[in-house]
């Protein structure tokens, strides 16, 4: 089986990233790009047998290492 994870900064948290990517941006000519926010993407390939507790296992994988659950938001989407 194959999983997406997409980890995000939570709302209101300093994207000093993205706001260098947006300065970058704009010094281009891009002006119609308003906000940046940076993130992760990650694609993991899993041994699990059919019906296993493979959410629960990838929510722990998120909470445990992907993601920093205190200022990160996470999205898991399955193959």
């Amino acid at each position: 089986m194959k999983a997406k994870v997409y980890v995000t900064l939570k709302k209101g948290v300093l994207d000093p990233q993205g706001r260098a990517v947006l300065g970058a941006l704009k010094h281009m000519d891009f002006d119609e790009v308003t906000d940046v926010r940076i993130g992760k993407f990650m694609e993991l390939e899993l041994d699990v047998p059919e019906g296993g507790d493979e959410d629960k296992r990838l929510a722990e994988m998120c909470e445990r290492l992907l993601a920093n659950p205190v200022i990160e938001n996470y999205r898991i989407e399955r193959d």
